[in-house]
């Protein structure tokens, strides 16, 4: 899933993991950078890391349950 990720991201992956943050899946939106979304170890809060690296913590997201 990592592949295709800025270096950016995959530095704040690195990171998020380390406090137990696991990558649930990655969206690929034609034509715009890839979407890793990680979710707590509880599962009940999710965030996006963009391609800066930075984290939105409030993304609008639609998400199956």
């Amino acid at each position: 899933m990592r592949e295709g990720l800025a270096p950016a991201q995959l530095v704040t992956l690195e990171a998020l993991q380390i406090f137990g943050w696991r990558l649930a899946f990655v969206r690929r939106p034609l034509f715009q950078a890839p979407i890793p979304v990680l979710f707590d170890q509880e599962g009940t809060r999710h965030v996006v890391i963009l391609e800066d690296g930075t984290l939105d913590e409030h993304a609008t997201l639609k998400l199956r349950n």
